[in-house]
């Protein structure tokens, strides 16, 4: 089973994947789909204010931030979802995501948090679904001294179709098992 997106102008197939019992998401990835990404940064990027650096969370999120960096001329930030050797006085928050089982991490190096210290920052993503991961991103950019300018996602699926403080370019359908 499949659910047909259109999405910045183009169409995918994405396919319907079991959360539990009585819940299917469809899958969205962006990875190796370089037409979508750079059409859906190209559309969101008109959607949003003026920022000066963009975050995203590992790993998903990473292409479209990438792009939406190179078409905008700014620069992007990883929360990292492991703490690595360089990372030096990291910030951690703790996140749970419908497509992750387990608790997870995101990290941000202190040279990371410098880049956002004052500055007017974009949250990028790809899907925006419980908003878990959005909240501690949220989080770590304000740790940081970051000045949220935008929150931002291709889709928003389900119940965040009707967040009002969010930006996205198009309504991802749940699909509830009978």
């Amino acid at each position: 089973m499949t659910y047909t997106l259109k999405v910045a102008g183009l169409e995918r197939e994405l396919p319907l994947c079991p959360v539990s019992d009585k819940l299917d998401i469809a899958a969205f990835i962006m990875f190796s789909d370089v037409e979508l990404t750079i059409a859906c940064a190209r559309d969101i990027l008109a959607k949003c204010p003026e920022f000066d650096v963009i975050v995203t969370a590992e790993s998903k999120g990473i292409p479209l931030a990438y792009e939406a960096a190179r078409q905008s001329g700014k620069n992007y930030v990883v929360a990292r979802k492991s703490i690595k050797l360089y990372m030096t006085d990291p910030i951690t928050v703790n996140v749970k995501s419908i497509t992750t089982a387990a608790e997870q991490k995101l990290h941000l190096s202190k040279e990371d948090a410098d880049k956002l210290a004052g500055k007017r920052v974009l949250i990028l993503d790809d899907v925006i679904s419980t908003g878990e991961s959005l909240i501690a991103i949220e989080k770590l950019v304000e740790a940081a001294g970051g000045i949220i300018a935008a929150k931002a996602a291709v889709l928003a699926e389900g119940d965040a179709a009707e967040r009002d403080d969010i930006v996205f370019l198009e309504k991802l359908p749940l699909f509830p098992k009978n």
